[in-house]
């Protein structure tokens, strides 16, 4: 296996009208090249959001954004840093996490929600402890989570509609 080291560089999207927190694990090849959260095309994040909040998928970054702000929902990462083999969450080693402060100090966070487990096992060790707040961990939107159906992933995420 061939690692890279990846140095998050896209910036969370929050403002202070924000209730829920998303939080995936590390940018994939594909939205390092888009510069953005979810940028592959197989990713179904963008689709099941769009669904659970019975608006049309948003296409550019721009879009994406102001979809994000305008349902209160606030996204970013669990890591800053690691080394990755590709796309595999499974493959992270040298985990750096982000501080999530920024985020926690500017919004009025309700909840937290992680994209995965992987997310979910690293906001839990190294965020819970500063946020004191438990995530709800949703299945992974992934290409690679593919045993869940995007109609399973949508009732899913519908959770999110409680807190906003």
């Amino acid at each position: 296996m061939r690692y890279e080291h990846i140095i998050h560089t896209i910036p969370p999207v929050y403002d202070e009208n924000s209730r829920v927190l998303i939080l995936g694990t590390m940018p994939s090849p594909k939205s390092r090249q888009a510069n953005f959260y979810y940028g592959n095309p197989q990713n179904r994040f963008w689709r099941v959001l769009a669904a659970v909040r019975g608006e049309e998928v948003p296409q550019s970054k721009e879009d994406k954004i102001r979809f994000l702000l305008r349902n209160r929902i606030a996204l970013w990462d669990t890591l800053s840093s690691c080394d990755i083999t590709g796309a595999a969450d499974s493959s992270i080693k040298n985990a750096v996490p982000n501080n999530l402060s920024a985020v926690l100090d500017t919004a009025d966070i309700k909840i937290i929600f992680t994209t995965g487990k992987t997310a979910y096992k690293f906001y839990r060790k190294y965020q819970f402890k500063e946020t004191g707040a438990d995530a709800v961990c949703l299945p992974s939107p992934s290409p690679a989570n593919a045993r869940t159906g995007i109609e399973k992933l949508i009732e899913e995420y519908k959770i999110i509609n409680q807190y906003l």
